[in-house]
């Protein structure tokens, strides 16, 4: 396993992070297709074995059942220290707002009940999972800056975020003394590279990790055409962002196959090869232990720029879809996958 800094931070993490949305009670959560607490605990074990050592969860994910499983797992396989650990939180619901819940507050609660479910002190990464239209930037930045400073979290970041999102947030922060988003957690892959316009390069100029979710688009990038999993069969979020734009995805993923055969390894470590050339740290699920052992076996995989070139030749612009597509003040209301009472607290 390789590590890196992330941004400007002292954080020092693998250059795979474990994509924890996998894991989690099934019945009381967004996903069916989510495994257990025993087969997560597998899975992780083998992570840390292979030297993994930076897992991402959410409160939201199954209703915060992640989080405990990744706490509980952690808490016996690992040192504290030894890991890095980074969970999100969602913006204030209608029934916040009409409480009269701050931003501030929301945030407190939402850290604290975070803790609570892993299991910790502290986290050492804090994500803003998607932007609040209904909540004052000010209130958030000052409410993420005081979790800093009672130690709660170590650094901040963002996920689902447009480029001129993330530039406007830090500057506030930068002008008002407050700590500042040193990742961005964005939907980015061989056959969704829409982060590319503006995104990275904002990124590269300012030291910004990059460590994108969906890093195998749900599957599709480690699946021969005709192959299945049931994920790709039960991912209704997945197939409502992907499905869609088959016709164009599949040359690409074709390519992958190709590429694969010819240098004798796995879709996953091309199609995480291509990726490692690009950012800090992708984050990639696994429900299965081979998902791991694949994505670690990436990280050891050197494509060449004229590879590279040859999986990205075929790639055609996508409109936005998943969380990124509802990034509105229109759609500010609207219900997403991660709305399903996952906040109660």
């Amino acid at each position: 396993m390789e590590y890196t800094k992330l941004g400007d931070s002292d954080l020092t993490v693998s250059r795979i992070c474990m994509g924890c949305m996998g894991f989690g009670d099934g019945a009381n959560g967004q996903h069916s297709w989510t495994i257990d607490e025993e087969h997560s605990r597998e899975i992780i074990k083998r992570g840390l074995e292979l030297g993994v050592n930076f897992f991402d969860t959410a409160i939201g994910y199954q209703s915060g059942t992640s989080e405990q499983y990744v706490g509980r797992a952690l808490r016996d396989l690992a040192k504290r220290e030894n890991v890095i650990v980074a969970t999100k939180f969602l913006p204030r619901t209608p029934d916040d707002i009409e409480a009269g819940i701050t931003g501030r507050q929301h945030i407190q609660r939402m850290i604290n009940k975070s803790l609570s479910n892993l299991g910790m002190d502290y986290v050492d990464l804090y994500i803003y999972h998607m932007w609040d239209y209904q909540t004052p930037l000010y209130d958030v930045m000052e409410g993420l800056n005081h979790i800093v400073k009672e130690g709660k979290v170590r650094y901040i970041g963002i996920s689902n975020c447009f480029a001129w999102q993330l530039a406007k947030a830090n500057a506030l922060a930068e002008k008002e003394g407050f700590a500042k988003f040193i990742s961005v957690q964005g939907h980015y892959n061989l056959i969704f590279r829409e982060e590319e316009r503006e995104m990275a390069k904002l990124c590269a100029e300012d030291h910004i990790a990059m460590t994108p979710y969906s890093a195998l688009a749900g599957g599709r990038l480690f699946k021969a055409p005709g192959e299945t999993s049931k994920r790709l069969e039960e991912d209704s979020y997945a197939k409502f962002k992907y499905d869609g734009t088959v016709a164009q995805d599949g040359a690409v993923i074709g390519r992958v196959a190709e590429l694969a055969k010819r240098r004798g390894v796995s879709m996953t470590e091309i199609s995480l090869g291509w990726l490692l050339k690009k950012v800090t740290s992708p984050i990639v699920g696994a429900t299965k232990l081979h998902h791991i052992e694949g994505a670690a076996k990436a990280v050891d995989l050197v494509l060449s720029d004229e590879e590279a070139a040859y999986l990205e030749e075929l790639y055609v612009p996508h409109a936005l879809v998943g969380v990124m597509a509802q990034n509105t003040m229109a759609a500010a209301n609207a219900k997403h996958v991660w709305s399903t009472g996952s906040q109660k607290i």
